[in-house]
């Protein structure tokens, strides 16, 4: 793992152009330069270079990040500032007593326990490890990661076995860890490592595709290369909307529906959703205005900076709400509270947030 000092150089190349202001929601609201790519580059290049000490405030405007990598996106010099912002809070967190609470807190024991109780209040039976449809199709054998949302709230194993019941797939589920990202945020790389490790084991058998229906645990899984030097083949990685849109399911509702969708932050590609929607009787779907803009939410930043939080969240619901949908898919379940939230601050009770698979099994004929 690299230290701050490493990225030195990686700072330097930051030219001031300021495209990073374009992309990025936090600075559209506040204006500050502080809270955007080029000025926190100013602050841990004065770090690195011992000008500066890495002080609560600093950490304070590391922590004004969605996380959501538009800026990297923008960046003419290819900077990846989530990278460089994790590895400045690791090296921060690990030195003040609120980071060694939070990393015991996201302790295996301690996070495993916690799921745990989570699953028991919410009163969820333990989901079978393997489940398998068949018939006609060609045979696929995927690995589902389900990710820690869908082990407390595992909704999404009735919706495939509605979607899929006609198709000749295998779902292989094992005990996987967290994917790691909330332990990324808060900079607790160690633990990090640790959860890619025991997942990368894990996939260390014979499948077709390894699926997720969360965004932000697809893209974690798909930077486990740029933090580790290890042999990781993120060829198979795909969603579940891929599955849907390359085996041409269809699916037929008897009323018409009107939905829009949310393009969560960490989707790279979201080719499959209007390919999909093609393929969906009675449905139409409306674009809404910067429907690939964050929801807001964004894990721990949401408790961090909740009027920011709320605002960007207000926002898309405005936009949301200007497309007159039935429906609002999108394939993150954290991407769902967020939405949910604006909706509630605008009070808007049309819309449903509901994720992909789960709108796909409303559907009234699947074939």
């Amino acid at each position: 793992m690299k230290s701050l000092k490493d990225y030195e150089k990686e700072l330097s190349k930051c030219s001031k152009c300021g495209q990073c202001q374009i992309a990025c929601p936090i600075y559209h609201i506040t204006k500050n330069d502080c809270t955007v790519s080029r000025g926190k580059f100013m602050m841990l290049l004065g770090v690195t270079k011992g000008e500066l000490k890495f002080t609560k405030n600093i950490n304070k405007y590391l922590d004004m990040c969605l996380k959501c990598g538009k800026c990297s996106d923008f960046c003419p010099a290819g900077i990846d500032a989530t990278e460089i912002i994790t590895c400045a809070k690791h090296q921060y967190m690990k030195t003040t007593i609120l980071g060694k609470i939070i990393n015991f807190c996201q302790s295996r024991p301690v996070f495993s326990n916690l799921i745990k109780i989570a699953k028991f209040i919410f009163n969820h039976s333990k989901q079978n490890k393997k489940s398998a449809s068949l018939k006609n199709n060609e045979k696929m054998t995927v690995m589902y990661f389900k990710g820690c949302v869908n082990q407390i709230f595992p909704n999404t194993d009735k919706h495939l076995i509605k979607i899929f019941k006609n198709s000749n797939i295998e779902i292989i589920s094992p005990d996987f860890d967290c994917c790691g990202l909330p332990f990324l945020s808060e900079g607790n790389l160690n633990r990090f490592e640790q959860a890619a490790k025991s997942n990368i084991e894990k996939l260390n058998s014979d499948y077709d595709y390894l699926i997720t229906d969360c965004a932000s645990c697809e893209s974690t899984l798909l930077s486990y290369k740029k933090y580790f030097d290890w042999n990781i083949n993120t060829d198979k990685n795909v969603n579940w909307g891929d599955i849907i849109a390359a085996k041409n399911l269809k699916f037929k509702f008897d009323k018409p529906v009107k939905v829009t969708f949310h393009k969560p932050c960490h989707l790279k590609n979201d080719l499959f959703f209007e390919y999909i929607i093609n393929n969906c009787k009675n449905v139409e779907y409306v674009k809404m205005k910067d429907y690939d803009t964050c929801c807001g939410f964004a894990g721990s930043f949401a408790i961090k900076n909740r009027q920011l939080s709320k605002e960007i969240s207000k926002n898309k619901a405005l936009n949301i709400q200007n497309t007159d949908a039935d429906y609002v898919i999108t394939s993150c379940p954290a991407c769902i509270l967020g939405l949910k939230l604006g909706l509630h601050q605008i009070k808007n009770n049309k819309a449903k947030v509901v994720s992909l698979l789960e709108f796909l099994s409303f559907a009234n004929k699947i074939y």
